[in-house]
């Protein structure tokens, strides 16, 4: 009975101790600190919101064509007798120099004989003006002649046979100075058609030439481009208009052209919805040593300066959200969404009217899944790299 008890009293008192012990070490162990948590903040480019003075600026592409481009015809018949030595491919022909003469001596007798009678007429003229005066001193008694006896219709007839010969000669004239192929204005020839000692008719195609004292640009303009430039569809340029400067690279390097935008066309294209303007390079092919002409059927790239920009403020174009949006890092280095009206925008910046104020900070770096409050910490240099992808 004994040896019974002993054998379960033992564990008990081991029991008992260890629970006295267990609550010994509770009460004598150090309270935990309490300790807030911290909000994890994300790392973020910034950019500051500096005013600015500038001005809207486009970037479009077209073709270089020349102002005047026309098929060279002959006007009269005859052999070609002499041809310019720049009457080749690629040849320059001033204004008011022959392209190429013809033989003229069967124009040159037209002239003699259309001169002749001329003076022939001349003479009759005065003929009949003079039966006239002795008709009027003759009649000068007799009661209400008739114009027949006075001669007046005989001095009308001369007259219009005067005028008839007139025109003749002048007519013939034109025919002999047209045996000398001129041009009002500079051209470059594009393609030749005849040659020396080839006989022509009437109509006959000599040449293709083009003008070179102007080149155009026909520029393709959305009505973003449009808003940007300030200009309305129709628009025609009262002095040079707005400018613009092309670039392309032409014989291993990038070659500039400046100019002017002088029209935009009055309809819009169905096929696109753009409107087509036109800029204008003045002496394209005077250039300094080293440069390249603004040459016809060269491709390049159009900035046109807009209107101008003033109290706007400038952020990196990284900056500017979907929705006309911007993420800004607060004082208190939250995030802040704001709604901004953009003024204007390019790849490069962004230029708000209303919606920042100057010296906000700016985020230019993606942030996923935004939400207003989040905390942020900034990261003091920009990466050129950053492009927004939220």
């Amino acid at each position: 009975m004994t040896q019974m008890l002993r054998r379960v009293i033992g564990p008990v008192i081991v029991v008992i101790v260890m629970v006295a012990i267990v609550q010994f070490l509770r009460a004598t162990a150090p309270e935990p600190e309490m300790v807030e948590a911290e909000r994890s903040a994300i790392g973020v480019y910034i950019e500051r919101a500096s005013a600015v003075a500038t001005e809207a600026s486009i970037t479009v592409y077209g073709e270089v064509r020349p102002r005047v481009e026309i098929e060279l015809l002959s006007e009269v018949g005859g052999r070609i007798t002499s041809v310019s030595p720049e009457f080749i491919e690629g040849g320059l022909v001033r204004a008011g120099d022959a392209i190429l003469t013809l033989e003229d001596d069967d124009y040159r007798v037209r002239v003699a004989e259309a001169r002749a009678r001329v003076a022939s007429n001349q003479l009759a003229l005065e003929q009949a003006k003079a039966d006239a005066d002795v008709a009027e001193k003759q009649l000068l008694g007799e009661p209400n002649p008739s114009e027949l006896a006075l001669k007046i219709p005989q001095i009308r007839q001369a007259e219009a046979a005067l005028a008839a010969a007139n025109v003749a000669l002048e007519s013939a004239e034109t025919d002999l100075a047209r045996t000398r192929v001129t041009l009002p204005f500079d051209v470059r020839i594009a393609n030749t058609m005849v040659d020396e000692g080839q006989y022509l008719t009437p109509g006959r195609a000599l040449a293709s030439v083009f003008s070179t004292d102007v080149a155009e640009v026909r520029l393709p303009l959305s009505d973003s481009d449009l808003a940007a430039l300030g200009v309305p569809i129709g628009y025609q340029a009262v002095d040079e208009g707005l400018r613009v400067t092309f670039s392309a690279d032409v014989g291993g390097r990038e070659q500039d052209w400046r100019g002017y935008l002088t029209r935009v066309d009055a309809s819009i294209e169905a096929a696109t919805r753009t409107v087509f303007a036109t800029a204008e390079v003045r002496r394209p092919y005077e250039v300094v040593d080293g440069d390249m002409p603004l040459a016809p059927g060269l491709f390049v790239k159009a900035t046109i300066s807009g209107r101008a920009l003033d109290n706007v403020l400038e952020i990196p174009a990284a900056g500017l959200r979907a929705g006309d949006r911007v993420f800004v890092m607060t004082d208190n280095d939250d995030l802040q969404i704001k709604s901004v009206d953009v003024a204007y925008a390019n790849a490069d910046y962004a230029y708000i009217r209303t919606g920042l104020t100057q010296g906000e900070r700016v985020i230019v770096s993606p942030i996923r899944n935004p939400v207003a409050g989040m905390p942020l910490s900034a990261i003091e240099s920009t990466d050129a790299s950053i492009v927004d992808a939220s």
